[in-house]
């Protein structure tokens, strides 16, 4: 009697480790397709940051060669 209760039981846990892995490369081929589709728009903002960064930075430079000079 035990062996015909498991039978009808082991669709649902078959379906749930078909559910997992499918979930999964759904949503890592998700991530690939907005990694890639999103890429160069993040990347120019940081470009242009990191440029932002850099002049803030040689402006202190300036500022302290224009005091050595005096």
């Amino acid at each position: 009697m035990k062996l015909a209760a498991e039978s009808t039981s082991t669709p649902l846990p078959a379906l749930i480790w078909w559910f997992i892995p499918l979930t999964a490369a759904i949503g890592a081929a998700g991530y690939v397709i907005w990694v890639t589709k999103f890429q160069k728009k993040y990347e120019n903002k940081t470009e242009r940051s990191v440029g932002k960064f850099q002049s803030f930075q040689r402006s202190f430079k300036s500022r302290d060669s224009e005091k050595e000079q005096l």
